[in-house]
Parts: C-alpha cells; structure tokens; sequence
C-alpha cells in the first residue's frame, strides 16, 4: 500500500452468520460474492405439454426423449427400485441433497429431477454425473400434479441452455462471508461484491472439470463459485483505474469503487439476499454494493488514506509496538496520536453496551474528509437514508469546492440507544452534486453484534 499497489481480497465462503468474515485487513479491499442475471438451465418437457425449467449444469449433447417420469418422494434406497432407464423425481425435505443425487446415480437411472428451495443450489450443479436439473417446489408441484393424473407420465429433459437477463439480480451469494470482521470490527466490511457464483474461466487439463457417467470431462474452462472468483473482478477493476488515474493512491482506487457501487438490482429494487431468505441485503453482506465500473472511472469525491492514517489506527487498536513492527516493517512511527475513526467510505457504530438504563441515548461521531476529483467549482448536498431509531445528521450539510483536488471535511453522528434492539440496522450518507451528476454514497451500519468493547 505505501508503494501505491492496490490489494484486494475474496471476503471468505463461511457462509450467512454475522462475523464470518475473517480478513478485515483495512487497507484492503474485502470483496464478497453475488450472483448475475444469467442462468445455466436444463428444461424438463412433460407430455401434456408443460415445460419446466430449472437449474443444470449437465454437459451432456444428447437430450432424455420421452422417458417414463417416475416420484421417489425423498429419493431413500428403499424406494429407488426398479428406476433403470427412467426419469426420478426427488422431493429434498429432510434427506441431505447431495445424499439424493448419488443414490439416483447408483440405481442407474436415467436422470434426475430435484426438488428443492435451497438458496446456495451452486454447490450442487456440479454432482450430478448423469442428467439432472434442480426445480423449485412450485415448478415441482407442477410436475407431480402430471404424475398423479397421467397413467403413463413421461417426459423429456433437454441440457445445455442459457437464458440472460433473469430477475432479479445481483443477488448476495448465501455462500460469502459477512461482516463486521474480527479483526478491525471499526471498519466496516465487506467493502463491495462482485460477481461470484458460476463464473467462467479458464482451467487446467490436469484436472478434470467433471465425470459423466464415470467418464472423466477435460476441458480449458471450467465454472467456478466463490468469493475467490469475485475478489480478481474488483482487482482487474482497480487495475482499469489506476491506469487512468495514475496519481490515485489505493485508498482512493478503493473509494471510488465503494461510493460508486449499485445498490439497486436490474428491477429497481434494494439487492436482495439469498442467504437471509431475500430479504433486502445489509452492508454486512454487501459492502457498498456490487461494483460499477464505468462509473467508478469518474467518482466525483474521494476518500483518501496513507499509511500515517493506518498506523493510527493500529495505535488506537491497542497492537503493541512489536505487532506494529512487524505489520509496518518499520520502527519510524508513533502512538502519540492513535485514531480508530480511519477516513473510510463507510460507518459502521456498535450500540451494545450492557449496562442499566439500556434506553438511555448515547451519540457516535464521525470525521471524515472528502477530495474533490469531479468538477473544480461544485457544491455537494447531504442526503441521509433514515435508520428506524436512530437520528442520524451531517455537519456542515454541503461542501462547496472552489477547485479540484480541495479537501473539505464533514462530521456525521449517530444518536441512539446504548443497547439496540435490532440485530442490525442500516441506511446510507450520500453527497448529490447539486445540478451535477454525482452521486457519492456511503453505507452506514448500527449494530449490537459484541465485536468490539
């Protein structure tokens, strides 16, 4: 970072619990994963007619033409006899999901059809080394509604199909890690998500990508979910700006990612989150949003930091000189003037004391500056998204800049319970250039989760 090289890293696979983010590094930009408006399908064709579609990554060319549909209800080995060369219905209650799809495969069926409401379906496409696809209970009621009427059921599966533009997305993947992060709980992470869940890319023949029928599959591609997978689409990012903006330093590579990033899925909605039953998703799981890059290119403002600002930090954190050493490399710096409050594009404020009077109002503030990189002579207005609650203000409410690159400061406080009710709560600070174009948004948090003293 103090040599101007920007770093990001995937926020981590633990899954939807508060906390399990684990790389709260604050120089960093932690990247969690969502989903596109891009499906892989398989498309099950019943003979009355009906055709539903649902989840399939089978490879296989060839399609499964008017075979027998059989219901196996939760698919135990007691009731897979006598499948052979037939299509099996599979009802995922209580027996694990990846438990059904190898006891279909080893009653030699000819393929399989799950029903399902898992909301992380991504871990399972890949298991299936015969044809199957994954439906959902209303699809999947459908087709038993079919079976329970037809003296003959039959149906035919067809693979390999794609369809764009599916509603809504971005979704928060249930698989990405959330925050706050153990590690800095004072800042607020993840920072953004990008793109993460059944990504294509390039893949070594070493190893097989999947087994068809026992058959290895080689390919030069493979798809892949995961964090892991959205953490190189935010660097490639701030490659693209650095190398448009070559005096930008990291932190302001990493702002001008974080204040740009959509909030809104493609149905003009908050971004939902697939982990917590698409409710709407928090900054704990999101970060700012899923990452904009054409206008992260042009930001408006900026949010800047230097190693000065960190070492601060590390100082107010309480690391002892020796931790600090080792982290800086160096022994030229001081505590004499610790910060935990580090310039970052987002607040995060615990309301967690445990002690009497839990109702009594306590305030949390905040200072921040801002760099105008937009126009030289422009004036930002404060907008406050309301957290139920809390009263949240701005001091001074608008930043007037006389020139580009002038630095003006804000402070932002919180006011609020000592001891919250909710787990989380949530809304956002942003600066609207008033007749301009810029909108710079920042993600506020309030929580009770006890990460921090």
């Amino acid at each position: 970072m103090e040599k101007g090289v920007f770093f990001a890293t995937s926020a981590g696979n633990k899954g939807a619990a508060y906390g399990s983010l684990d790389k709260g590094i604050p120089w960093l930009l932690a990247v969690g994963a969502s989903s596109m408006d891009r499906e892989l399908n398989g498309i099950a064709t019943l003979d009355n007619g009906d055709q539903v579609i649902g989840l399939s990554m089978y490879p296989g060319s060839s399609s499964l033409e008017q075979l027998p549909l059989v219901f196996r209800n939760q698919c135990y080995l007691h009731e897979l006899h006598n499948v052979r060369d037939k299509i099996v219905i599979c009802k995922d209650i209580d027996t694990m999901l990846d438990v059904q799809i190898d006891r279909v495969g080893n009653a030699s069926a000819a393929g399989g059809i799950f029903i399902t409401n898992r909301t992380y379906l991504e871990l399972y496409l890949q298991l299936p080394s015969y044809p199957a696809i994954f439906v959902t209970p209303k699809d999947g009621e459908l087709m038993l509604n079919y079976v329970n009427s037809s003296s003959n059921p039959r149906a035919t599966l067809e693979f390999k199909k794609t369809r764009i533009g599916t509603k809504p997305a971005p979704l928060v993947a249930a698989y990405s890690s959330r925050g706050p992060s153990h590690s800095c709980a004072s800042v607020l992470k993840p920072d953004v998500m990008a793109p993460g869940t059944l990504i294509l890319a390039s893949w070594t023949q070493a190893i097989p990508v999947v087994s068809i029928k026992s058959r290895p599959l080689f390919s030069k591609f493979n798809i892949i979910s995961g964090t892991s997978m959205a953490c190189p689409r935010a660097a490639g990012l701030a490659a693209l700006l650095k190398s448009v903006h070559l005096n930008w330093s990291p932190a302001v590579i990493r702002s001008a990612i974080m204040t740009t990033a959509d909030y809104i899925d493609n149905t003009n909605n908050p971004i939902k989150d697939s982990g917590s039953r698409y409710n709407v998703a928090t900054p704990l799981a999101m970060g700012a949003g899923k990452i904009n890059p054409n206008k992260a290119l042009d930001p408006g403002l900026v949010y800047d930091a230097n190693a000065e600002d960190y070492v601060k930090l590390l100082c107010a954190m309480r690391f002892t000189k020796k931790q600090i050493q080792i982290i800086t490399r160096s022994s030229i710096w001081n505590c004499s003037n610790p910060s935990g409050d580090l310039n970052y594009p987002s607040f995060i404020a615990y309301f967690n004391a445990n002690r009497s009077s839990p109702n009594e109002r306590v305030v949390q503030e905040f200072q921040r500056t801002v760099t105008n990189v937009g126009n030289a002579r422009s004036t930002y207005k404060a907008t406050i998204t309301p957290i139920d609650g809390f009263q949240v203000t701005v001091m001074p409410e608008t930043l007037t800049f006389d020139e580009k690159y002038q630095k003006l400061s804000y402070k932002l406080s919180i006011e609020g319970p000592r001891m919250m009710k909710q787990v989380v709560a949530h809304g956002s600070l942003a600066w609207n250039e008033i007749g301009g174009k810029y909108v710079v948004r920042s993600p506020i948090v309030t929580t009770r989760l006890s990460l921090v003293d």
